[in-house]
């Protein structure tokens, strides 16, 4: 038996909820399967809107959301970024001329420029340069027309939301439709954020705060590929943390700090309990859950979900998708990369594997799947 002693520091509202989780599933075990007693709160998986329902309309647009939520998503996900006054704004990336029609207006033709983020150099126009009044000017675009061509019918109707304005739809959402609508956001380049004096951590605490959604019951999670501002927010903010993975590399912060350890190292038991301290969760890339061969054919799954139960968190993986070259080779239909293949077949593996949610493009798809 090992043991529950929690770390030293450890903040108080997670050993406070912890305590009461080792209580609860210590007893819970005992009648029932250990999957079950370690898969979290809900009673079946969730669906997250991935951006919204981005297979359907242009992503991290106020459409896309009512859209996602319409078609029954349990959680919408807004990527969040800064604009030059501060602002919080729905955008995946800071850089926004594939996902704006900014490369489009001649009066910002200047604010095009080249930047390091994240230790990569990126071209383009960035929301760090814009003030929410100037970002208001300009209309969201499809970010792969190639691959969604019927999203273009959209380009140039909707405005870049702010992190208020997706709050206030889900919030009227929620009243309208009788049932809690959940809020995902994501810090998207903390690091780089934080180094301009863009900070995303406190502007968005502040803002759930203010529309009383700062409580670990609130149906909130907050996510990021790094670590250091998710430690930040334990300390900020009772809301529940996730921490990304993903099959490559590591994450940004460590790079900054000299720490060695990948996303790979993360995922290993003791990466995970080292998590725990920390988050609540751990939002994973498909492949380290069920990974493919050479030819995109789905192998056995890994222990990953499995070994994040033990470790007391839950599991939510991303990012299912219909199209084709998104889907494995199992499960594709016909030879056009852009067309859809047999999703659902995919949820269901993926579902047997116990996870605790799912980000999707096609929510309605993914709420099918964990209803069934």
């Amino acid at each position: 038996m090992h043991s529950h002693r929690l770390p030293k520091g450890f903040p108080m509202r997670r050993r406070l909820a912890s305590a009461l989780a080792i209580s609860v599933l210590t007893t819970v075990a005992a009648v029932v399967p250990t999957t079950v007693a370690e898969a979290g709160h809900h009673d079946r998986a969730i669906a997250i809107g991935h951006r919204g329902a981005s297979g359907y309309r242009p992503e991290h647009t106020l459409a896309s959301y009512r859209l996602a939520i319409a078609q029954g998503a349990d959680y919408v996900e807004p990527d969040l970024v800064a604009t030059k006054d501060g602002a919080l704004v729905a955008r995946h990336e800071n850089e926004i001329s594939g996902t704006t029609n900014v490369a489009q207006q001649p009066e910002f033709a200047d604010r095009r420029t080249t930047k390091t983020i994240d230790g990569v150099p990126v071209t383009g126009w960035f929301t760090e340069d814009f003030t929410l009044a100037e970002l208001k000017r300009l209309r969201a675009i499809e970010r792969l027309p190639a691959v969604r061509p019927g999203n273009t019918a959209y380009d140039g109707l909707f405005e870049v939301p702010t992190f208020q304005e997706v709050i206030d739809l889900v919030t009227s959402e929620s009243r309208r439709r009788g049932r809690q609508i959940g809020i995902y956001p994501e810090t998207k380049h903390p690091t780089y954020f934080q180094s301009i004096g863009l900070s995303l951590e406190e502007p968005l605490v502040r803002t759930l705060r203010k529309n009383h959604l700062d409580d670990r019951n609130d149906a909130v999670y907050i996510q990021s590929f790094e670590t250091a501002n998710l430690r930040k927010l334990d300390k900020l903010t009772h809301n529940k943390l996730v921490q990304l993975v993903q099959v490559a590399g590591r994450p940004y912060d460590f790079v900054v700090a000299g720490d060695p350890r990948t996303y790979l190292d993360l995922v290993k038991p003791d990466g995970l309990r080292w998590i725990d301290r920390y988050a609540d969760g751990i939002g994973a890339e498909k492949a380290l859950i069920i990974p493919r061969d050479a030819n995109g054919f789905l192998l056995a799954p890994t222990t990953l979900v499995r070994d994040a139960h033990r470790a007391g968190l839950i599991v939510h993986a991303w990012t299912f998708r219909a199209e084709n070259q998104f889907l494995p080779a199992d499960f594709r239909i016909g030879t056009d990369p852009n067309a859809h293949g047999d999703l659902a077949s995919e949820f269901r593996v993926f579902l047997r594997t116990g996870l605790d949610g799912v980000f999707s493009d096609f929510p309605d798809l993914a709420v099918a799947a964990v209803r069934r």
